[in-house]
């Protein structure tokens, strides 16, 4: 065995005659039984004839079944874990003769997990105000506002405007029509321009608007772009909020007071925001320990890193509205790009699995139970189903790995000395 660099190994292997000849002899029987040879019956032509005829193919066959066996039990002898797909080279194969070769590959890294327990990390238990209370409210009372219709009057701020909107030019293509769009007239986040051009118009009127998109709006088609739109008024609404008392709580859930109401609010944003807090502080005491330790990792783990990156990445601009099969992606440069952050999460992976070994943190039947009775639930299947289709795709071994994680962060959280933020921080 000879050490390449980091992670990657050779091995030089020798198959014993006996071994070849064995299986050698088995594949030209395989073959014999099915061939059909002019003059023969299957399974009737000579030994020699199959060998002639076939002899590229028993080859193939015989390597195919002789070197990953041969090269598993040499990496077994030696205690290494091969990760990725070996390259055999300088292969000799000659009839009568031991068959030799060399196997370069990657193993699974070996490294000492230094002490884990009293990392520090910066920590403070999330506040909840009165005010973050009251805002969470009125967001509470806007889902549940009503819109009322007015009496035909010229537009004014604060009115909504029930509008129809079809671009007459600026856009590619068929036109962009929208119909009932909602404008907030005056409204903060309401364009500058459909405010103006609505402001004192009366239901029934026809106005015109030039809309300039910004570069990252949410449609392909208007980012970017200056588009003018006709307006056609509709309808002028004006948005009712319910009032904030216990009718209101009573309404809104199992609360049978306004108070009980804002109690269960501030307890669901500490929960949020510890969560969030918490969340932080795992990912910087990660970074502590990956920190901490020095050690190669195989290209194989690094691969299947960058692809998981980008396919995150994938995810996130289609989830964003964004025609992902129209990118013209530079993946050489992509991978370059995130290879420093791909390294850390083979690193942080690698060290997370061996304190879970440490500290035999595994992921319980009941645990993974739960999860898939969720995952039935939401998908309204019976849970024998899913636990069955999980478990053939693979996702229920997944389920139990990602568990184990986050039980194992949970414990470096745990175990940490938490320090408070300095004074003047956020």
């Amino acid at each position: 065995m000879s050490l390449i660099e980091g992670c990657k190994h050779s091995l030089e292997i020798e198959i014993p005659i006996e071994d070849v000849s064995a299986e050698t002899e088995a594949v030209v029987e395989e073959i014999r039984k099915k061939a059909h040879l002019q003059g023969f019956r299957p399974g009737k032509a000579p030994d020699s004839l199959i060998r002639q005829r076939f002899q590229g193919d028993i080859r193939q066959r015989v390597l195919d079944r002789l070197l990953p066996k041969f090269l598993d039990k040499a990496a077994a002898h030696e205690g290494l874990n091969i990760v990725s797909r070996p390259e055999v080279t300088d292969l000799h194969f000659h009839e009568g003769e031991p068959v030799r070769f060399k196997a370069e590959f990657e193993v699974s890294p070996t490294f000492d997990l230094q002490e884990a327990r009293g990392l520090t990390v910066t920590y403070a238990e999330p506040l909840v105000t009165d005010e973050d209370v009251e805002k969470r409210l009125d967001e509470l009372r806007e889902q549940k506002a009503e819109y009322v219709n007015l009496d035909p009057r010229p537009a004014q701020d604060n009115d909504h405007a029930l509008v129809d909107m079809e671009s007459i030019s600026g856009t590619e293509g068929a036109a962009v029509k929208q119909q009932d769009v909602n404008v907030a007239i005056g409204h903060a986040d309401t364009f500058a321009e459909l405010t103006e051009a609505l402001r004192g118009a009366v239901p029934g009127d026809v106005r015109e608007a030039e809309i300039s998109y910004p570069e990252n709006y949410a449609s392909d088609k208007l980012a970017g772009k200056t588009v003018r739109f006709r307006l056609t008024l509709k309808a002028l609404r004006l948005k009712e909020l319910p009032e904030a008392n216990d009718d209101f709580a009573k309404d809104l859930g199992d609360f049978q007071s306004l108070d009980e109401l804002k109690e269960e609010i501030r307890k669901s944003i500490f929960r949020e925001r510890e969560y969030m807090a918490q969340t932080d502080a795992k990912n910087a005491l990660l970074d502590t320990l990956v920190g901490t330790h020095d050690f190669p990792v195989p290209e194989a783990y690094v691969e299947q890193s960058l692809k998981g990156i980008a396919e995150r990445r994938l995810t996130m601009l289609a989830q964003q509205g964004i025609d992902v099969s129209k990118l013209k992606l530079d993946w050489s440069k992509l991978r370059e790009a995130n290879r420093d952050q791909a390294v850390k999460e083979v690193k942080a992976s690698l060290l997370l699995e061996k304190l879970a070994d440490r500290e035999t943190i595994y992921a319980t039947n009941e645990e993974v139970d739960r999860e898939v009775h969720r995952i039935a639930k939401q998908e309204r299947e019976p849970v024998a189903a899913t636990r069955k289709r999980l478990q053939e795709n693979g996702t229920l071994g997944r389920i139990a790995s990602r568990i184990r994680t986050e039980k194992t962060l949970n414990w470096l959280f745990e175990n940490a000395r938490k320090e408070a933020p300095a004074a003047g921080s956020s």
